[in-house]
């Protein structure tokens, strides 16, 4: 991609924790950011942060797990800043915590992790990335996890949705692989968020990465222009030496 100036992208998840310091990285690069999540106050509130600063950054309230939410985005965010060349797929979410084994996890559970981990992303990058493919030329980011592909004792609904979703892309990535598009699953390592407390409450957060600093990672994993499609990558690959 080499150059985020210019580019519109949308990025779910994005009230806070890594999407809103995405969101923060990619427009102070010059990227126009609309940034979609659940709870509108708390949007609007990193909206307005940005737009503070100088930056173009719009805000749509939605849940990407609700099935008649997917045009909604996507026509709003084709209304707010024409064509989308990058779409990251951030919003996630553990399931019921404390975590629970899978023998303990009920049914509805696993199915309402999957609607938001797995089948949302689907359904969005399904009503986005068409135009990609006609103008050849966008990019798909999947923010995956090491759950994915380690197996960790109570991590079963989310590891599993995360595993889906980096096979998903890969998929796409070879069905896309003469259209233009890049798909990439980008694992971000641990960080300080929500998530993580909920999850791991005792975890000391002086031994985790913040978002801004996976998101500065991200940012430049993006304006590289060496990915290949198709790959899981570490953020902490793209880290700048210290």
């Amino acid at each position: 991609m080499n150059s985020l100036h210019g580019k519109n992208v949308v990025i779910t998840g994005a009230s806070k924790g890594l999407g809103a310091a995405l969101a923060d990285s990619l427009s102070a690069r010059g990227a126009t950011v609309v940034l979609v999540a659940r709870h509108e106050k708390a949007l609007d509130e990193v909206v307005n942060a940005l737009r503070a600063k100088g930056r173009k950054a719009f805000g749509i309230p939605a849940d990407v797990a609700d099935k008649d939410s997917t045009h909604r985005i996507s026509g709003l965010a084709a209304a707010m800043v024409g064509r989308v060349d990058v779409l990251i797929h951030n919003a996630s979410t553990l399931g019921p915590v404390p975590l629970r084994s899978l023998l303990d996890t009920e049914c509805e559970d696993l199915a309402a992790v999957l609607e938001t981990n797995l089948v949302g992303p689907f359904r969005l990058t399904k009503a986005l990335v068409g135009p990609m493919a006609l103008r050849k030329d966008g990019t798909v980011v999947h923010i995956s996890s090491d759950a994915a592909v380690e197996g960790y004792a109570n991590w079963g609904a989310y590891g599993a949705s995360k595993a889906a979703g980096d096979q998903l892309h890969r998929v796409l990535a070879a069905e896309l692989s003469a259209a233009g598009v890049q798909v990439i699953n980008v694992d971000p390592g641990e960080m300080d968020t929500d998530m993580h407390r909920d999850a791991l409450p005792e975890a000391d957060p002086k031994t985790l990465k913040t978002p801004a600093r996976v998101a500065e990672s991200i940012a430049r994993m993006l304006e590289d222009g060496a990915l290949v499609s198709g790959s899981r990558v570490a953020a902490a690959n793209w880290e700048r030496a210290s």
